[in-house]
């Protein structure tokens, strides 16, 4: 099933306004990031079920890919590196016709800006569904390295001012930003 990037944007807003309405205190006491995305991850479940997205799943720290080997991407240099992102919803590696679909990664606004700017490559890197035309994600044979995500999505919590950033990735760019208040 090839899931609509309009259809993602839902399900990734729904789980926001879920996330916010039940987790606001957790994050304005300053809860590590892993937890926002394990909580993060069962409101998402819930959303993409309700929108009937079965055989998907919304996992945090998740870094295996076929045949139980670890999950690789090519950064901009063509080198390979291992990655787990903060939040992925996919299908496990169970429907070869649209594996990937949400690729979420969470920073705290005092987090080290280079910590951010890895958060971001790593969306990039994410939604890409080709590198430089050497291989592509065909939707027949998995990919060598992950790639293919529908969406892509950088969180940066800001609890001093209770604003959430938000950016947008598809197809290895960012293209929309905005800011939300909780």
């Amino acid at each position: 099933m090839a899931a609509e990037l309009d259809l993602l944007l839902t399900i990734f807003g729904e789980t926001l306004d879920e996330f916010f309405t039940y987790e606001t205190q957790e994050v304005l006491d300053g809860v590590n990031e892993r937890n926002n995305c394990g909580r993060m991850a069962v409101y998402m479940q819930r959303v993409a079920d309700a929108y009937g997205l079965k055989g998907y799943f919304a996992d945090t720290e998740y870094n295996r890919k076929q045949n139980g080997r670890i999950k690789t991407i090519l950064d901009r240099k063509a080198k390979v590196v291992t990655i787990n992102c903060d939040l992925i919803l996919h299908s496990r590696g169970q429907n070869t016709a649209q594996d990937n679909l949400i690729a979420i990664e969470v920073k705290k606004r005092e987090a080290r800006d280079e910590d951010k700017e890895n958060d971001r490559e790593r969306l990039r890197a994410l939604t890409k569904t080709t590198y430089d035309d050497v291989w592509s994600y065909d939707g027949v044979i998995l990919p060598e390295h992950v790639c293919g995500y529908i969406l892509g999505v950088y969180i940066e919590l800001n609890r001093q001012h209770r604003v959430c950033l938000i950016e947008y990735y598809r197809s290895g760019e960012k293209y929309e930003e905005r800011n939300l208040i909780f």
